[in-house]
């Protein structure tokens, strides 16, 4: 299978020079997500919606890759202040429960102050019937 690269359309992609998601192999590669909404370049200023639009983000490349959030085997959260972490759980949870990838949380810094979460998930693709 060749590489594939997802765009989302982000300005961000083509000013710095990444794709939203690589397709190699089996894998998915989805890169930082962050809770900005691509349509409108707006960013809500909490964190639980900033989490919720981040996976609504991630959720659409991955349908573009042939796969979704059931796929999911890996997944890093970054979040610049860790008290934001809780209450974000029950959106992860609803979108990755039935998952249940290995999974880490880290506290650093990210690109703008308005960034309150980012996350990053490595999905494998299914196979289907007749793949090797």
């Amino acid at each position: 299978m060749p590489r594939r690269l997802l765009s989302s359309g982000s300005r961000f992609e083509a000013e710095i020079g990444y794709s939203r998601a690589v397709v190699d192999g089996d894998f998915v590669f989805v890169s930082g997500t962050t809770g900005y909404d691509y349509a409108t370049m707006t960013i809500a200023p909490e964190v639980e919606a900033q989490c919720a639009q981040a996976f609504r983000n991630i959720e659409a490349v991955l349908a573009e890759a042939g796969t979704g959030l059931d796929d999911v085997v890996r997944a890093l959260f970054v979040l610049p202040d860790r008290a934001d972490w809780p209450p974000c759980w029950p959106v992860v949870k609803r979108h990755l429960g039935a998952a249940r990838p290995a999974s880490t949380m880290i506290v650093a810094g990210l690109q703008t102050p308005e960034m309150r979460i980012e996350i990053e998930v490595t999905a494998r693709l299914r196979r289907r019937a007749g793949d090797r």
